[in-house]
């Protein structure tokens, strides 16, 4: 975990107030274990700051994609008490992104299209298994609840003999607010990965 999260962001968080944390990132706190517990993408993780760890709450459950650990850490420090706008935006509009997210920090939307190819029916059932809920766009999109303030679309589209099956990501409107770009990247490789693997 050291070696993906550095030390000096769980020392920053060990030094926030819990209650300012809880109200801005919608978690809570548990003074005895010094630990904080927030949903994640429907999966309660907890976060020990002076233990630099952050485990799922259920001992035994299957963990997300490793940079999932990273974003908690950095949601619960950089969470703003703001609501979702309900506007969606690019990677691309985020202040920044049209040249941060491209060569190595590509969002990888073609394992999605690989994944799927032009089965609609096995991608809405896919996002269904995720919590998806539908989303009217492109020819099949929903959106998940990737923490508390975070929702994030996934939009599908079949291909035709001019074009391959195409999947993206679009991110609410105040994502800059709470997240930095590399976050942002962070959380999109790992809504790939499990939106794209077999199961679980």
């Amino acid at each position: 975990m050291p070696d993906l999260i550095d030390r000096m962001y769980f020392d920053q968080l060990s030094a926030l107030d819990p209650v300012e944390v809880c109200t801005r990132a919608q978690c809570s706190y548990d003074g005895t274990d010094r630990a904080y517990t927030v949903a994640v993408w429907g999966q309660d993780y907890r976060v020990y700051p002076h233990l630099m760890q952050v485990a799922p709450a259920v001992v035994g459950s299957k963990r997300l994609h490793p940079y999932f650990d990273l974003f908690i850490v950095h949601y619960l420090l950089g969470a703003q008490a703001i609501e979702p706008a309900g506007q969606w935006i690019s990677e691309k509009d985020i202040p920044g992104g049209a040249t941060f997210f491209r060569g190595p920090h590509a969002i990888p939307t073609e394992s999605l299209s690989g994944r799927f190819g032009n089965d609609l029916s096995a991608f809405k059932s896919r996002c269904e298994q995720l919590q998806g809920l539908p989303l009217d766009l492109a020819d099949a999109a929903c959106v998940f609840t990737i923490a508390p303030r975070i929702p994030v679309a996934v939009l599908y589209w079949r291909g035709d003999e001019e074009f391959p099956a195409e999947a993206r990501l679009l991110f609410d409107r105040t994502i800059a607010r709470h997240l930095a770009a590399d976050i942002v990247f962070a959380v999109a490789v790992g809504i790939c990965e499990r939106l794209g693997a077999a199961s679980g």
